[in-house]
């Protein structure tokens, strides 16, 4: 629930309820709404010089960073912690009128189904009582199964304060998955007076109305400079068993949308880990399928992006982007959207070409994750590396050739 409709971080009399951001697909830190048009996530100094300092030709290709907030943790009568942003002065005023205005939010909803004898510690997360929870809480059947497929129409578990079903929303697992995970994390140091930075980044989605989401763990290594030995076996243990060593690139999560069953398909990191190149292939074919045809429409925009990135990551010396994803996204719908100034705009900066006339597939292309990533000039860099990330150019060339095989049906 939004309390502040806006990004007006001066006004002190506000706050705003942070939300799960229900297009999660990846990654293990748990990524936030702010409002529709912003989220934000856990604050790593790493990645805020990398915003602050982007080279000009890589912004197209990154979310449009929006500064930090300051999110504080709220426990209300039934135990149950809600993180809310607010400005620094007049803290507790904001705190108290966005708690009372608080919805009752989807792990509020997850921690009392499971909650018994009057203990209201957060539960260990599964599947299935997620799935039963919302079959419990909607008017309608919810599909949602542990091979992640979910109904686009779902019923939303935001419930007003008089028991109101709120809108209708759609909700990936594995994005609940990570935030039940930080909920637990926090909880166990819980302070309501500890304030919390929160990196504000572009909503990337937020133009769509059936989001597909591809997210892709980038690069021939993993581990940052600063990994522990431990750490850094385990990733490389993870790229030599996973697509990440043969291509460059591995699945790290994945929602379709499917027209003939008004569903999504969702996978997870652990699907990608143990796809073989060709399995990657046919996810990749997966991905821009939507149950009733192939969409040969994306293919072309998507590349023609591909290509772009690749011939900027390969003018960035210095650069090594360990652990970083490439997003790709596009809108499930299949009607075309008429060019406005903006949409032109977007399509002159990203080379995207226009299709059937005055319209085109809406397609995005961008790198996310940057709290490993290096460069000569950052504060953070252990070692100053020579040329270009070869890594992560292997990873973007075989997949520029994987859409083009799979373009002319090879």
């Amino acid at each position: 629930m939004v309390v502040q409709n806006n990004l007006d971080l001066g006004d002190t009399r506000k706050g705003v309820l942070l939300e799960p951001f229900i297009h999660q697909v990846g990654g293990h830190m748990s990524m936030m709404k702010y409002d529709d048009y912003t989220v934000c996530k856990p604050l790593v100094s790493q990645e805020q010089w990398f915003y602050e300092s982007l080279p000009t030709a890589m912004k197209r290709f990154t979310p449009q960073y929006k500064g930090i907030i300051s999110v504080h943790l709220k426990k209300d009568g039934m135990g149950n912690l809600s993180l809310i942003a607010c400005p620094e002065t007049d803290r507790r005023n904001s705190l108290d009128n966005a708690s009372k205005e608080c919805s009752m939010t989807i792990w509020q909803k997850l921690n009392q189904a499971n909650t018994s004898n009057g203990d209201h510690t957060f539960v260990k997360w599964n599947h299935d009582q997620l799935t039963n929870t919302i079959k419990d809480s909607c008017q309608e059947e919810a599909i949602l199964q542990t091979d992640f497929q979910y109904h686009r129409d779902v019923s939303s578990l935001m419930e007003d304060a008089n028991g109101n079903q709120g809108k209708k929303n759609s909700y990936n697992p594995w994005g609940l998955h990570c935030h039940k995970q930080h909920l637990n994390r926090m909880s166990s140091k819980y302070n309501e007076n500890k304030p919390h930075q929160f990196l504000l980044l572009e909503n990337v989605v937020s133009k769509y109305k059936c989001p597909c989401i591809l997210d892709l763990k980038m690069g021939t290594r993993q581990h940052g400079d600063d990994a522990s030995e431990e750490k850094k076996a385990r990733h490389i243990k993870k790229c030599e068993q996973s697509t990440s060593a043969s291509l460059g690139v591995r699945i790290c999560g994945m929602q379709v949308y499917q027209a003939d069953t008004d569903k999504y398909l969702c996978k997870d990191k652990y699907y990608g880990r143990k796809l073989s190149p060709e399995g990657f292939r046919q996810a990749i074919y997966q991905f821009l399928h939507n149950g009733n045809n192939f969409r040969t429409d994306l293919v072309e925009p998507i590349l023609s992006q591909l290509k772009a990135l690749l011939s900027v990551i390969k003018k960035q010396s210095t650069y090594r982007f360990y652990s970083s994803s490439l997003l790709i996204n596009y809108e499930g719908l299949e009607k075309t959207v008429p060019l406005d100034i903006h949409s032109q705009d977007h399509c002159q900066q990203t080379s995207c070409p226009i299709s059937h006339g005055n319209s085109y597939p809406k397609v995005d292309v961008r790198m996310i994750d940057f709290a490993h990533t290096t460069y000569k000039g950052s504060r953070y860099n252990q070692t100053v590396y020579d040329g270009p990330d070869y890594g992560y150019i292997f990873g973007l060339e075989n997949l520029i050739t994987i859409f083009q095989s799979i373009l002319v049906g090879e």
